[in-house]
C-alpha cells in the first residue's frame, strides 16, 4: 500500500513540474453565437444562435504554483440569425481576439483540471447580412464604423470594429497535452455604432456565445 501511495505522488510530481514550463497551444473547434440587446424602438431581440467556428493560439507563463496567464490570438466568426414569418435574417461577424486569461491548473488523474477567467479585447475584419424571403435572397457586407450619420447609406448594414468582454472557461488536459475546453464569452460593449443625428434611439447590441474546443500544448 505504501508502495502504491508512493508511486501514485511521485507521477502527480512529475505531471506538476512538467506542466510548470512555458508553453505553447494550438486549438480550433465550434461556438453558438448570438446577439442580445434592443432594437431601434427598445423592444428586446430575439435572434437565435449561429453555429460557428474559431482557431488559435496561446502562450501559457506559470505566474505561481497552479496558476497560470494565457494570453492568446484568435479568429472567431460571431453573430446571430433572425426568422420571421416571411424572412431568415444571418448575421456574420468574424474578429480577431485576444483572451487574457487567468487559469487554475489541477492535476487529476492523469492529467489536469483546469478553470479559468479573463476579459478578451476583439477587433471586427469582416462581416455580412444574408436575409432570405422567398425565392429572393439579399447578401449585404457590413461596414464598421463608430458612428453613422444622417448622409451615409442608412441601407448598409453597420457594427462598431472594436468588441471586449468577459470569458469563462472550463477543462481537461491530458499528461500528453491534449486538452478539452468549454467557453463561455459575455460582451460587455454596445457594437451598435452611435446614430448621429437620430432621435430616440435605443438600439443595443452585445456578442454572447458557448464554444468548444480541442488542441495541443507542447
Amino acid at each position: 500500500m505504501k508502495i502504491l501511495l508512493i508511486l501514485l505522488l511521485s507521477t502527480t510530481f512529475a505531471i506538476a513540474q512538467e506542466n510548470s514550463k512555458l508553453s505553447v497551444g494550438i486549438f480550433g473547434g465550434v461556438n453558438l453565437q448570438n446577439i442580445n440587446g434592443k432594437a431601434y424602438n427598445g423592444d428586446k431581440l430575439n435572434n437565435d444562435m449561429l453555429p460557428s467556428y474559431h482557431f488559435g493560439a496561446d502562450l501559457q507563463i506559470p505566474v505561481a504554483p497552479e496558476f497560470y496567464f494565457q494570453p492568446g490570438l484568435m479568429y472567431i466568426r460571431k453573430g446571430d440569425k433572425n426568422t420571421s414569418a416571411s424572412s431568415t435574417s444571418t448575421t456574420s461577424l468574424s474578429y480577431i481576439e485576444i483572451p487574457l486569461n487567468m487559469v487554475y491548473k489541477a492535476a487529476l488523474g492523469k492529467g489536469f483540471f483546469m478553470i479559468g477567467l479573463g476579459p478578451y479585447l476583439a477587433y471586427g475584419i469582416s462581416g455580412s447580412v444574408k436575409t432570405v424571403s422567398g425565392l429572393l435572397t439579399l447578401d449585404q457586407k457590413i461596414t464598421f464604423k463608430k458612428a453613422v450619420r444622417s448622409e451615409d447609406n442608412l441601407l448598409v448594414p453597420y457594427y462598431k470594429p472594436f468588441d471586449a468582454g468577459a470569458n469563462l472557461l472550463v477543462g481537461y488536459e491530458l499528461e500528453d497535452g491534449v486538452f478539452i475546453q468549454l467557453d463561455s464569452q459575455f460582451g460587455l460593449l454596445n457594437i451598435n455604432p452611435e446614430y448621429k443625428g437620430f432621435t430616440d434611439d435605443q438600439s443595443s447590441a452585445k456578442n454572447t456565445g458557448f464554444g468548444l474546443s480541442l488542441g495541443y500544448r507542447f
